[in-house]
């Protein structure tokens, strides 16, 4: 074999070159693999944090949807506490109608009311004033309550809602002494909680019983 058949011996500036290339080249393949990584890695953290963000979107309208399903009444006596006229607490609702029931010892009939929310002293007075006076409470002049079923249908977002509760009627005994009787002034009401409509009746009748005095022993 002819040494011309032979490849030349490369030069040592030449192996240098050589070796130099292939280092850039590893180098470049490196600078790849991290870019697809940070660039995979970034993927990863935009869909971690566009789902965190669906979920507490979610959440939110969960959150706001049992909101307006859940009823809180207000109540705004007149000048001389007869009246008392309901609201909802939230803005957005609206009551269509509402059912008042009253603990069954008073003898009271149920009220239904159509538009104009609102609970009237006449209803209960002369029945609440007996109760008292066969309690041996009639002069007690302090705040007193009175347990009330409220079943409302109200509008709340669009569709209709239904809520059923108990609630305190705060008021005070006035009056009595020579010159009239006594009368029942409402302040305001205080929400109880939450009853399924069926029982509600008979946890308005047992709260009642549960307030009373206890009869003296003989």
């Amino acid at each position: 074999m002819l040494n011309e058949d032979l490849p030349p011996i490369p030069t040592r500036e030449e192996v240098e070159t050589a070796r130099v290339r292939r280092r850039w080249i590893t180098l470049a393949e490196v600078l790849g693999v991290i870019a697809v990584l940070i660039s995979g890695l970034t993927l990863w953290n935009a869909y971690r944090q566009r789902s965190s963000d669906e979920a507490d979107k979610e959440a939110a309208r969960s959150e706001a949807a049992a909101e307006s399903r859940t009823l809180l009444l207000r109540a705004a006596p007149d000048r001389d506490g007869r009246t008392l006229s309901l609201s909802p607490a939230a803005a957005g609702q609206t009551i269509q109608n509402q059912h008042i029931a009253f603990p069954a010892a008073l003898g009271v009939a149920s009220v239904d009311t159509v538009s104009e929310p609102r609970i009237e002293a006449g209803w209960f007075e002369q029945a609440l004033l007996r109760a008292r006076q066969a309690a041996g409470r009639e002069e007690n002049r302090g705040d007193e309550r009175v347990p009330v079923g409220v079943t409302t249908s109200f509008f709340s977002g669009g569709p209709m809602h239904r809520d059923s509760a108990i609630y305190d009627i705060g008021y005070r005994v006035e009056g009595g002494g020579l010159f009239g009787g006594h009368k029942v002034r409402m302040r305001g009401i205080s929400r109880v909680g939450t009853v399924a409509p069926a029982a509600l009746q008979a946890r308005l009748d047992a709260l009642w019983r549960s307030r009373q005095p206890a009869a003296p022993h003989s």
